[in-house]
């Protein structure tokens, strides 16, 4: 199959098309940049994410887009920041969009990841993809964001959300920013920790994200394990992966300091399950976070008995 990529020279965006590549597809990529580190057998294409239309007419025919494409979220938010967010993800997928509306042979799929900042802060409340948006800055970027991409099915094309969760892997994604601290010793729960934290490992992720663009599922998919943790379990979890003490919890005065606005996304509640994702059949190599965080940063986590939230 002919995929085209948004996003590929970032930490999932790598990992997909590596996957791709193995399994014998054909990979064009849209970047500012040609990737030095990407198989040299994807295709580079150069966009820059902007409003204007994606240049794709040029490209062969294509089977599947999958659109990864955004501003890191993990920054101090200035307004600048906040603004590049937006457009990264609105004006770009809105670009997208009209790129594909050119094409006289239009792929069947679009795959675009979203964000589980569509639900914003809800407390111990299950959130599954049927549970209504919630408020807030990230809350309002991701509903305009599917938006966007929605409008691809006024062209047929069958159009997925994945509402992506915090992702675990190796040399990259949230742990490469959590794991200095915890590795020094200093590493602790953000305020009483009992926020809820969806995540999911990067092997898990980039599966369902090829489950979304091979199978016949549409809508809404939840990008986060079945089994989502409390930050407070989450620290304690991490803290034995690497053999550390996670003791001293760090207050939200001192987080807001350091991030700003952003510091509020950290402290915010959401018990994400994925049940429409396990509806459809995928299966969750690692459900479990003592599972994953083994896999990821070496063994001798117990895993304990599975819990459902």
């Amino acid at each position: 199959m002919d995929f085209l990529i948004t996003g590929a020279t970032g930490f999932i965006g790598q990992k997909l098309v590596g996957q791709l590549l193995a399994r014998g597809d054909s990979v064009n990529y849209l970047a500012r940049h040609r990737s030095q580190t990407l198989d040299p057998r994807a295709a580079f294409h150069s966009w820059d994410g902007s409003n204007s239309a994606a240049p794709v007419d040029s490209l062969p025919r294509l089977d599947t887009v999958i659109h990864l494409m955004g501003e890191p979220v993990a920054q101090r938010w200035t307004p600048k920041v906040k603004d590049r967010i937006r457009r990264s993800r609105i004006q770009a997928t809105r670009g997208l969009v009209s790129g594909i509306a050119s094409l006289r042979y239009k792929p069947s799929v679009l795959v675009s990841a979203s964000a589980v900042g569509y639900y914003g802060n809800r407390g111990s409340e299950v959130l599954t993809e049927a549970s209504m948006p919630g408020a807030g800055f990230l809350a309002d970027v991701c509903i305009n964001w599917e938006y966007e991409a929605m409008r691809a099915r006024d062209l047929g094309l069958r159009v997925v959300m994945v509402r992506i969760a915090t992702v675990l892997g190796r040399d990259g994604g949230a742990l490469a920013q959590m794991l200095p601290p915890f590795r020094w010793g200093v590493g602790g729960r953000f305020g009483n920790g009992k926020q809820w934290m969806p995540w999911i490992h990067i092997d898990d992720l980039v599966r369902l994200l090829l489950f979304a663009a091979d199978s016949n599922v549409r809508g809404a998919l939840n990008g986060s394990s079945p089994q989502p943790v409390t930050n407070a379990e989450f620290t304690r979890t991490l803290g034995r992966a690497i053999h550390r003490p996670t003791l001293l919890p760090i207050p939200r005065f001192a987080v807001n300091l350091a991030l700003g606005e952003m510091s509020d996304f950290l402290f915010d509640s959401l018990r994400v399950v994925p049940a429409a994702v396990e509806n459809a059949g995928f299966r969750f190599e690692y459900p479990e976070l003592g599972q994953a965080l083994a896999e990821i940063v070496g063994k001798g986590v117990a895993t304990g008995p599975v819990r459902k939230p």
